[in-house]
């Protein structure tokens, strides 16, 4: 790379030997790092203390998590004995809606049966009715009659005095 940008024009050239420059810098830098790291007393301490901010950030996360879980769990008791509550009140109306329902039913025995007896005494009163009828028109009829007897008479009692005191 270095040759190839010492071979461009001299305005490209200075910016990119900058950049390379800097690219050799890091790759310094990361070779360093790298046998550090790799060097026996460092991989020991290093390990620890990857270990000990693992094992913080697992107690950190292991104490939200079991806070999280005992809420949720909570939460969990809570909506269950919702669910338990509305099951008994749903028992309960179901309960209650199959005794309005058997009342409701005898109720409506107990019509049906008085519209029946209603109509039969309906019946009867129709029937009543009728007889009262004829009997009342033949009272009429009798006290028509008797009235007729009764003037007959009372025309022939005349006659017969009229012609004994005529005769």
């Amino acid at each position: 790379m270095d040759l190839e940008v010492r071979s461009l024009q001299p305005n490209m050239k200075a910016m990119l030997l900058a950049k390379l420059r800097e690219y050799k810098s890091d790759l310094n830098n990361l070779k360093r790092e790298a046998k550090r790291i790799s060097s026996p007393n460092h991989d020991q301490s290093a390990r620890e203390e990857l270990l000990e901010a693992g094992m913080a950030d697992t107690y950190k996360t292991s104490s939200d998590q079991r806070e999280r879980l005992a809420f949720s769990t909570e939460r969990l008791n809570q909506s269950s004995d919702r669910i338990r509550e509305s099951r008994r009140t749903i028992m309960e109306t179901e309960e209650l809606g199959v005794s309005i329902l058997q009342d409701l039913n005898n109720q409506r025995e107990t019509l049906l049966h008085s519209h029946t007896k209603l109509h039969e005494v309906d019946n009867a009163i129709d029937k009543s009715k009728k007889i009262l009828t004829a009997m009342s028109r033949r009272i009429s009829k009798n006290k028509w009659i008797f009235g007729g007897v009764i003037g007959a008479l009372l025309i022939a009692i005349i006659f017969i005095i009229y012609f004994k005191l005529t005769h």
